[in-house]
């Protein structure tokens, strides 16, 4: 039996909820990145690194190709860089609105203005 669609995004995003996957995909948006230059641009093991390359690479979200010594991975596809590019408009949106509440509750709090009561137990 196949699994709902629903489980299956969740599953999706599960995959990306790590921070040094979602850097490595971030490097990854300008084209493909050998991992000694991502080991320069993340500040992880090389175990770890490895690790969750290895994470994204089972996925299909990236690919990764040889030569020689060197190991570069890259976007399977552009729809990742999109999705990114996606999650940084809402993440603005919502810092956007957690800014203006917190300069009102600052404002509402200023001298000359009486300060809001918390309820008393």
């Amino acid at each position: 039996m196949q699994a709902p669609l629903y489980q299956v995004k969740a599953e999706f995003f599960r995959m990306l909820g790590h921070p040094v996957r979602i850097r490595v995909l971030e490097l990854l948006q300008n084209g493909p990145v050998s991992v000694r230059d991502l080991l320069i641009e993340i500040d992880v093991e090389p175990s770890n690194l490895s690790q969750q390359l290895a994470v994204l690479r089972r996925s299909g979200i990236v690919v990764s190709t040889r030569e020689g010594t060197t190991v570069t991975y890259a976007l399977a596809g552009g729809d990742v860089a999109e999705l990114l590019r996606a999650a940084r408009r809402i993440l603005t949106e919502l810092l956007a609105g957690q800014t203006a509440l917190l300069a009102e509750l600052q404002d509402s709090e200023r001298p000359g203005q009486p300060a809001a009561h918390s309820p008393q137990s």
